[in-house]
């Protein structure tokens, strides 16, 4: 019995390295070496210092000034212009004071309303959806030259309760405006923040 035991342990035991082993050994140290290399090459996008010695982004993306949004008063795209520079003020800056200008940052809205669903027996609407559109321009103030354009647009979806609750319709038309201009400032700021770290 115990010699059946030896045997099977005797087949089962890995073979002998050969002669290719040690190139398996040089090829991995090979690769590690590279590795080790390109990791200085490699810098995080909001990462707190720069490995080229230059500002580091917080503080670029904090030297951005953003120009009032212009909107007709008293129409509802003047409260998101508002909404949207608040946001995107707040993303630059992080809420503290903002740095000395470099870059001013000029934005144009525009906003849609599209009824998806319609009650068939009332005729109005019950799902809707809030659709924002910007196009901005960054120009450095130094020399004047307009560096970087952009597009972005977001559609944000909100239920109508039912025809008689108006405030609950008015009420999630606000919301969706407001998640509308959060996603637009998350939007520009990336493209921003890839501008600053890339320069395209």
């Amino acid at each position: 019995m115990w010699w059946h035991d030896k045997t099977i342990a005797a087949s089962e035991a890995p073979p002998a390295p050969g002669p290719a082993a040690p190139f398996r050994f040089a090829r991995f140290g090979a690769v590690l070496a590279v590795a080790g290399l390109l990791t200085g090459c490699f810098q995080p996008l909001y990462g707190e210092h720069s490995i080229t010695g230059n500002s580091s982004l917080r503080d670029q993306l904090s030297a951005v000034d953003v120009k009032q949004i212009d909107a007709a008063n008293g129409t509802p795209e003047a409260r998101i212009a508002v909404e949207l520079r608040d946001k995107l003020l707040f993303n630059l800056t992080g809420g503290a004071s903002a740095a000395p200008s470099t870059h001013r940052l000029a934005i144009r809205l525009s906003s849609t309303r599209v009824s998806v669903i319609v009650d068939v027996n009332s005729g109005r609407p019950d799902i809707e959806n809030y659709g924002l559109d910007a196009s901005y321009s960054l120009t450095e103030i130094a020399t004047g030259k307009t560096v970087m354009t952009g597009q972005t647009t977001t559609r944000v979806s909100y239920d109508i309760p039912g025809s008689e609750q108006r405030f609950a319709r008015v009420r999630a038309l606000r919301d969706s405006e407001n998640r509308a201009a959060a996603v637009v400032a998350d939007q520009i700021r990336s493209r921003l923040a890839s501008y600053f770290v890339a320069g395209t």
